[in-house]
């Protein structure tokens, strides 16, 4: 069974930084995806999301505040496999 999307809501997008809120449900996904740029993940909510990479499944904890990043070329989806709603925004550097 096809799982939710997750729903990003673009808050900036320009020549420097495009910043993302992701909203996922949940279970909700965002499909399988290449980052085209290094990325500061800043968590609102507190939780755990399950990642889908080439390399296997991992578990990204989140604590709300505790910013982590990422470099480009990164591939996985996302899933939030908690009962709950897990909010984090993303900031992609151009």
């Amino acid at each position: 069974m096809p799982r939710p999307q997750a729903v990003p809501t673009v808050q900036i997008d320009n020549q420097r930084v495009i910043v993302t809120e992701w909203r996922f449900a949940p279970g909700a996904e965002t499909g399988w995806h290449r980052h085209g740029h290094d990325y500061v993940v800043v968590p609102m909510t507190g939780g755990a999301l399950t990642l889908e990479t080439p390399e296997g499944v991992k578990i990204a904890p989140l604590t709300p505040g505790q910013s982590y990043t990422r470099p480009v070329g990164v591939e996985h989806n996302v899933i939030n496999d908690t009962a709950h709603e897990i909010v984090f925004v993303e900031i992609e550097i151009r």
